[in-house]
């Protein structure tokens, strides 16, 4: 079987076949650290962990750059809102944001570059493509420096559009601009910015332009030419267009995929902070567990639109504890192999709803032998190593403390719930069908699922 992606360039689903055999260069555009994440900022985290956990699991060997931009203007203007240092705002949201990955156990990549300390590779390129003459200083004495975009045929590749059907660039002032459309690299430093946000270059103080970052962070640590470019869909146009087109015109081939994960919205619209609809990862964890977040999120395809509700999420959280109620009632331990038809899914670029889908039949079939007194062991084994994939096993240390590890709690609700199954049982022996049914009710209400088998009744939180 061969892995198969959809390419955003090209628009269709092809074979992925990577530039070095048996490994993979993935560099994914993280956020920038303005404000505490929501659930759209770490659906992006949670699909590409997704896919380089699948990657290895092939026996890939990957390199996974994801990087942070805590130098940008959202971040200036936030900071000042809020009178306080930019950096101090920009250290204590990328802190939320690493809380919120390890919450849903996001694997960190293999480096997290800042923008911030890649400034001397940022000077550099954008002086490779002055002197190739792709890029030019402002003839106005501000300091920028812009993309010149007619210069370069092919811009606008990635999303198939015209220069002259782009709208203008709105990154800086236009008066410099040879073009409307012209994006800035390097933004010279305003009397009205704190001095810490600038640095020394060739055309005075400033600062990098947002799109120069990640064009400079990729080639740092991935080459001039990488396997998986990553990010939201939102980035297509004019991030990710703006960073192939500067990297090529500086003679670098870039990436030779492009994939892109879709938004979460409310009423139609995508979730952002503008809208006053997000809803930051600390919320959403005061009423689930990060694995039941994680699990709607795995649940629909990257690729898909998802119109958050916290009734699906309920729904979700509800379909999951089954899934961890058949592992506790199969006594599951260890991981087996996993099923021909995931594999298959998920080879058919990351086709989770189907492996989810998959995940629950095997549980239904679980339960069922359960039910008639079999061994299903294999079962849970396969649904042990279904998670792992999806970096939703229960057991994973990621999601905190062991199974066990609080025996003391553990004893005193066994030792009661078997008190009530005990009186349950004596009703029924005595045919007082309605007490045996109102302790079934009360555990019921408590959130504890009675089973009954042919070796008596079992139960599940």
């Amino acid at each position: 079987m061969t892995l198969r992606l959809y390419d955003t360039q090209t628009g269709e689903v092809r074979d992925f076949v990577p530039l070095a055999p048996g490994k993979v260069s993935l560099y994914v555009c993280g956020l920038t650290v303005q404000s505490a994440p929501h659930v759209g900022h770490v659906r992006s985290g949670v699909n590409f962990d997704v896919l380089q956990r699948w990657l290895r699991h092939r026996g890939y060997e990957v390199t996974f750059i994801r990087n942070v931009t805590d130098i940008d203007d959202k971040i200036l203007a936030k900071s000042a809102e809020q009178h306080r240092p930019w950096f101090n705002l920009a250290y204590d949201m990328h802190r939320e944001l690493s809380k919120a990955y390890d919450a849903l156990n996001v694997a960190p990549p293999t480096y997290e570059p800042l923008a911030t300390g890649h400034v001397p590779e940022m000077i550099a390129l954008i002086e490779d493509l002055i002197a190739a003459g792709h890029a030019y200083a402002a003839p106005d004495g501000s300091g920028d420096v812009y993309f010149d975009v007619r210069s370069w045929p092919s811009y606008g590749e990635l999303t198939h559009q015209g220069v002259d059907d782009m709208e203008d660039a709105t990154d800086a002032d236009p008066r410099g601009k040879r073009d409307p459309r012209d994006f800035a690299l390097w933004k010279g430093r305003k009397e009205s910015e704190p001095e810490t946000a600038s640095w020394p270059s060739p055309w005075g103080l400033g600062r990098p332009g947002w799109h120069i970052e990640c064009s400079a962070m990729a080639g740092k640590y991935l080459g001039p030419a990488f396997d998986i470019h990553g990010g939201g869909l939102d980035l297509r146009f004019p991030h990710h267009e703006n960073e192939l087109a500067q990297a090529r015109a500086a003679g670098r081939p870039f990436a030779s995929y492009w994939l892109h994960n879709a938004w979460i919205t409310t009423s139609g619209e995508k979730m952002s902070k503008s809208l006053g609809n997000s809803l930051t990862i600390p919320n959403v964890l005061e009423r689930y567990r990060g694995i039941e977040l994680r699990f709607y999120l795995v649940a629909a395809h990257y690729r898909s639109h998802v119109e958050f509700s916290f009734e699906a999420l309920d729904e979700a959280a509800v379909g999951f504890r089954r899934i961890e109620g058949f592992l506790e009632r199969a006594g599951a331990s260890q991981a087996g192999a996993l099923p021909e038809g995931f594999v298959v899914a998920m080879d058919d670029d990351l086709g989770t709803p189907a492996a989810v889908a998959l995940l629950y039949d095997v549980v239904r079939e679980g339960n069922r032998a359960l039910a008639a007194g079999e061994d299903a062991t294999a079962l849970a084994g396969q649904v042990l190593a279904m998670l792992d994939v999806l970096g939703l096993n229960p057991a994973d240390p990621a999601w905190g403390a062991p199974a066990g590890a609080d025996e003391k709690l553990n004893s005193a609700v066994d030792a009661l719930v078997a008190g009530l199954l005990a009186q349950r049982q004596a009703a029924r022996e005595a045919r007082d069908w309605a007490a045996a049914d109102a302790v079934r009710d009360q555990l019921k209400a408590a959130g504890i699922e009675i089973t009954d088998t042919p070796d008596g009744p079992r139960w599940s939180i």
